[in-house]
């Protein structure tokens, strides 16, 4: 709190304030309205830019001026956890679109919200750094209320989960993170992280069969 009244003192820099309502893409559409530039990039809580990031968008951003070739782009990201930055497994290949030009893009979805452009993209080299879920039980609080949310969406969706799919889809998750995109090159930080991944999707599920045994 003491960081957004830092940013109040400069008289350059507007806050705005908006309760969550539980809808994210409402909220970043809210923020999204309040943009008077030509270009925005979003960035969460726990998201850093590199020098070198910060560099490659004003470059880009300067040629665009010329060409007007796209409308938005994907930034690669790396999630550091204890210390330790990830390079493989669903951290190391992540890319979200989180650069877009205003008027010409709008998010979607309650949560794990996307940023859908309407036009031509394109991707970034350079990553943003992610500092997520840095204890046990910050990661327990904020799993525990993004999975419901998550259930939520998908119940309004009618979707359906299967005891199979309970059961099967996280261990899936698992060998997919941990082997396939080799999770297990980042030591043990990547063995914990497939774990976390795994027990996301579990209580996702779970939490939406639940829904729908109270329905």
């Amino acid at each position: 709190m003491q960081v957004v009244k830092n940013f109040d003192e400069n008289k350059k820099i507007k806050i705005y304030q908006k309760k969550l309502g539980n809808n994210f893409s409402e909220q970043r559409n809210f923020g999204l309205s309040k943009a008077i530039y030509e270009w925005v990039l979003f960035l969460d809580a726990d998201e850093r830019i590199t020098k070198d990031l910060r560099e490659e968008i004003n470059s880009v951003l300067i040629e665009d001026k010329k060409s007007k070739r796209y409308n938005g782009f994907f930034i690669p990201r790396r999630d550091t956890i204890w210390g330790k930055q990830l390079n493989h497994g669903e951290a190391g290949s992540i890319k979200l679109l989180r650069l877009a030009r205003k008027g010409f893009a709008h998010w979607q979805g309650i949560v794990h919200e996307e940023w859908i452009v309407d036009g031509n993209v394109s991707a970034l080299d350079n990553y943003i750094l992610h500092f997520p879920h840095q204890t046990i039980s910050e990661f327990l609080k904020e799993i525990n209320f993004y999975t419901s949310l998550r259930a939520e969406e998908l119940f309004e969706r009618k979707e359906k989960p299967s005891v199979i799919n309970i059961i099967l889809y996280p261990k899936a998750k698992f060998i997919n993170n941990y082997f396939l995109k080799l999770g297990f090159l980042d030591g043990i930080e990547g063995f914990i992280f497939s774990i976390f991944m795994s027990f996301h999707s579990f209580l996702v599920r779970g939490k939406l069969w639940l829904l729908w045994q109270k329905k």
